[in-house]
């Protein structure tokens, strides 16, 4: 099992290469795919699944082309709606990625359909969680950018259901993989660093400080 991590930095975005034995997925593609196929062909494994953590408004994804011309499966938070077809995961929803498994969460409130996935080991050890705009390192995504269509208060409840009662359960070890980093208008005290831990956020994200 390996992680690789993209990082677009005009943009402050990271997207991230799974895979275990031949197969891969990847979780939130920049526009140009060549540099997955390329990281793919040199680890020897086929990209099977393409994973969209919730729909994105600051920047265009790679996951249609990834569908359309290498017939990858479009995953995403069974509440999306789009207008192309994808395969809908919710709380316990399992991919067996090769060798480890990959379990999905529904984490709204930065937007209602976010979904993180979290990875285990070929153990069964909980790895890491891969957590889109939900948890940055540093900071939480921003529940306010739905406008009218659904009420910030109401979106930040259920980001905090999603924090506290979800993602903050993991164990502390967790390896913490953001879809942002500093610069991104998601947050406003998004850290530089690319990876952290559940236990390092519970002790230093301001945003999760609030019981």
């Amino acid at each position: 099992m390996f992680v690789e991590t993209f990082y677009l930095n005009c943009l402050a975005q990271a997207s991230y290469l799974i895979a275990s034995e031949s197969e891969a997925i990847v979780i939130d593609p920049q526009r140009d795919i060549q540099i997955y196929l390329e990281a793919a062909k040199k680890r020897n494994v086929t990209i099977k699944y393409v994973f969209e953590t919730h729909l994105h408004a600051d920047f265009v994804s790679g996951h249609l082309e990834f569908a359309k011309l290498h017939n990858a499966i479009i995953l995403m938070g069974s509440k999306a709606k789009t207008n192309f077809n994808f395969i809908g995961v919710a709380d316990g929803t399992i991919l067996q990625l090769g060798k480890t498994k990959i379990q999905f969460l529904e984490t709204p409130g930065h937007t209602p359909e976010s979904v993180c996935a979290v990875l285990y080991d070929e153990n069964g050890n909980t790895d890491s969680v891969f957590t889109g705009d939900t948890l940055f390192i540093g900071d939480v995504g921003r529940p306010d950018l739905f406008g009218a269509k659904i009420p910030k208060k109401e979106l930040a409840a259920m980001l905090y259901n999603s924090l506290q009662n979800k993602l903050l359960t993991l164990p502390d070890t967790t390896k913490v993989y953001p879809g942002h980093g500093a610069g991104s208008m998601c947050g406003k005290a998004l850290s530089s660093d690319k990876i952290s831990t559940i236990g390092k956020e519970k002790m230093t994200n301001y945003a999760l400080k609030c019981k």
